[in-house]
């Protein structure tokens, strides 16, 4: 090796380190966006409408990556999370306000997920009352414990099996160029059921939790603004995965359930997407990754809120501060968890319903925050140098227009 090669080795590796330590706060939330919820929506978009509405899901992808990134570096350039941030520049009338939408919408979420984790476990012949009571303490169990950290990883690998349904999308051989115009040529029937999944799509794409966890976990990790380039690196890989996944869970569906009519009213018909690749093993690849993706956003989600009460009232707040230092931080994680929890386990509770609404609603309550968000990042005594570019604020712009647009349009036909 020569002197000249040494420094070079030296510094990739270092760049390296550094990646790896940063990585956490955007795959985290993206791959999290792949959660049940997440899942059923985009397979109910393939299932009843084929390819006609992915441009959604793209505009929505893009859209997560502007957010998300936007997030981090709020995060990073203030040292404080989103209703923090909210309260200290805007009030307390303002910041509480904003602080019920995202409760109101992270509790919905919630009880999406352990909808996930029944749906899932009656795939396996378990009864919700089982399934769903032991995922609640289950994830209790490793934040109060400060074990999420060490077995975050293994939830991901368990939600990973959703990538089955990219060798699924290859193997059904779709229409590519069906799929092209899908995603290029913006179209959709106007009526109330199709728009329903549209904003479903993006609501649970560009979830209200991921805007403040994402925040709240750079904080949380001490990033700093030389960690920004490393950091939108963790963001857009994180975000390009969800709308890659979401993509092949569409085309997938499309392929295999559109075509033959048949409509997701259950976890076994949106499993059966599954069986030109798994065979009669569908049920099973299909329900173990509905519960590790369930597990991983049941934890990552309460402790979004978390996070976010925390910040708003000005206490600790943090995965390693443990029960007694931060005893508002775990309650809220335990009320959250045990709410949706309870919802979930209401006799007759519709589960698939439970799943595709819940995402509906998060898309309405986006956007008041989203409107927050794109205020906050041009005002240069609270963003200082990371102050947005005037082209990242149209592009926001953009983002807030075309979710408006989709919000407005669902209300007036359900008026009608």
């Amino acid at each position: 090796m020569t002197t000249q090669e040494a420094p070079a080795r030296t510094g990739r590796r270092t760049r390296v380190a550094t990646l790896v330590a940063v990585v956490g706060p955007g795959l985290l939330a993206g791959l999290s966006d792949d959660d049940p919820a997440g899942i059923t929506t985009y397979s109910v978009l393939g299932a009843d409408h084929g390819y006609q509405l992915l441009w959604v899901l793209l505009l929505s992808t893009i859209a997560l990556v502007l957010f998300h990134d936007l997030a981090a570096r709020m995060g990073v350039a203030t040292g404080q999370g989103l209703m923090g941030l909210v309260r200290d520049r805007y009030g307390v009338r303002t910041g509480a306000a904003a602080l019920l939408l995202l409760l109101v919408a992270n509790v919905g979420t919630a009880c999406a997920e352990l909808a996930g984790v029944a749906a899932g476990g009656e795939l396996f012949g378990v009864p919700r009352q089982v399934s769903v009571p032991a995922a609640a303490v289950l994830v209790c169990v490793l934040v109060l414990r400060g074990r999420f950290h060490r077995v975050e990883h293994l939830f991901m690998a368990l939600a990973a099996v959703f990538v089955a349904y990219v060798v699924a999308g290859l193997a059904v051989g779709p229409d590519w160029g069906g799929a092209a115009r899908g995603l290029l040529v913006p179209s959709t029937p106007l009526d109330r059921e199709s728009l329903t999944v549209l904003v479903a799509v993006v609501g649970t794409t560009l979830a209200p939790w991921g805007l403040s966890f994402i925040q709240s976990y750079a904080v949380d990790k001490k990033l700093t603004t030389a960690d920004l380039s490393y950091e939108r690196v963790d963001v857009v890989t994180g975000s390009v995965l969800t709308g890659v996944i979401g993509f092949f869970v569409v085309v997938t569906c499309a392929e295999t359930l559109h075509v033959t009519g048949v409509r997701i009213e259950s976890a076994a018909d949106a499993a059966a997407a599954l069986e030109p690749l798994a065979g009669r093993f569908a049920g099973t690849v299909f329900g173990v990754g509905l519960v590790g993706a369930a597990l991983l956003a049941a934890a990552v989600l309460p402790l979004s809120t978390a996070y976010s009460v925390a910040e708003f009232t000005g206490h600790e707040g943090a995965l390693d501060d443990g029960f007694r230092r931060a005893p508002l931080f775990y309650s809220t994680f335990i009320g959250v968890t045990a709410v949706a929890a309870a919802v979930v386990l209401v006799p007759g509770m519709p589960l698939v319903p439970v799943l595709v609404l819940t995402q509906v609603l998060n898309a309405v309550l986006l956007l008041p925050l989203l409107v927050l968000m794109h205020r906050l990042s041009g005002d240069p005594e609270v963003m200082g140098t990371a102050v947005s570019s005037r082209a990242g604020r149209v592009a926001r712009l953009a983002v807030i227009a075309f979710v408006t647009a989709c919000v407005v349009a669902l209300l007036v036909l359900t008026v009608l």
